[in-house]
């Protein structure tokens, strides 16, 4: 293994290569390596800490442990001329979707809309960078992730759906995206709380239930417990209608039988995920540029106003420049990992 030096300030490139040699250390292909390594990269770049780097450790006992394949190829089927498939093979979600994009993509251009389901996958990373990734591709896309059950039907108290987030990634018309939509059916991310609850600290209120059902700001409660859907039984409903793209239509694990993201036990989630990409022109009559500065503008020219995506932006271009501040500790547990 190269010798890392233990700086508390990465260099993405640095940042990226070292992802990809702990995971191939731990028995991922070179291909699934790099995928997860680029995701990770692109998680820190945008200042999402909660899926970048700490996750490595993660990854690499699973690797250990079988819950993901780390040889698995991919394999890509297109039952109809806007559909695509494939089956994730129990590996890594990242070179699924790479396996499958190029194909999505064309098919999209092709028919002015198409689908792309994966199925015995695992955890995708951040969504809104596939959704980005299909904006730039000039088109508009959908993106939708099942996850292990985290979160109670309103009323209820026995997790059904996972935190299962959706996004939208908006072309700008210029190789770029002009917003990036990515929410989850949580009130937070769950990898928020399991960050809180390794570092000791506490959550904030309406975040989550202890296992009794009772609103919790103790993160290990949190985790035994559910997760607190953001906005009652709409979150709920959105997270029911991601389960039914996710894992129904691509034939994926449900959530409430899939195995924990997070520790060595239940071997692989087997999860899904549904990507949707529309040529914007075909549907929209050559309206959807003109239409979406418009709608653009009425949000930036109120003033405390953001697109949504703009935070990540800001953040992409100081950490491009600056590089990425890790934690000690967890740069001594990646490297040993």
């Amino acid at each position: 293994m190269k010798e890392w030096p233990m700086n508390e300030i990465l260099g993405l490139d640095d940042l990226e290569a070292l992802a990809c040699d702990v995971l191939r250390r731990a028995g991922a292909s070179e291909m699934a390596a790099a995928s997860v390594a680029r995701s990770t990269r692109a998680a820190e770049r945008d200042g999402i800490r909660s899926h970048g780097l700490m996750y490595i450790p993660i990854y690499a006992e699973h690797l250990r442990c079988g819950k993901v394949d780390g040889q698995a190829v991919p394999q890509v089927t297109a039952p109809r001329p806007g559909a695509v498939r494939v089956d994730a093979g129990a590996g890594f979600a990242h070179p699924a979707i790479d396996a499958g994009f190029d194909r999505l993509i064309g098919a999209a251009r092709s028919q002015g809309i198409a689908a792309m389901t994966i199925f015995n996958s695992y955890n995708c990373g951040v969504l809104g960078h596939h959704a980005e990734r299909i904006a730039e591709a000039g088109l508009l896309g959908l993106c939708f992730t099942n996850a292990p059950a985290s979160i109670a039907p309103w009323g209820g108290r026995t997790p059904v759906i996972g935190t299962n987030p959706f996004a939208l990634g908006v072309p700008d018309g210029a190789g770029g995206a002009k917003m990036v939509i990515d929410q989850s059916a949580s009130a937070i991310a769950k990898s928020e709380i399991m960050l809180r609850a390794r570092e000791g600290r506490s959550i904030d209120a309406g975040w989550a239930f202890d296992e009794t059902g009772a609103p919790t700001t103790d993160a290990g409660a949190a985790l035994k417990g559910s997760m607190a859907p953001a906005g009652g039984y709409k979150g709920f409903g959105a997270g029911l209608m991601v389960e039914i793209f996710a894992a129904c239509l691509a034939g994926a694990t449900l959530g409430k039988d899939a195995a924990p993201f997070s520790g060595p036990l239940g071997g692989p989630p087997r999860t899904g995920q549904c990507f949707i990409a529309v040529e914007t022109d075909a549907l929209s009559g050559g309206q959807f540029g003109a239409r979406l500065t418009d709608l653009a503008e009425a949000i930036a020219a109120q003033e405390g106003a953001r697109l949504p995506g703009a935070r990540r932006a800001d953040a992409r271009a100081r950490i491009e420049a600056d590089g990425v501040a890790v934690p000690q500790d967890l740069l001594e547990r990646i490297i040993n990992s």
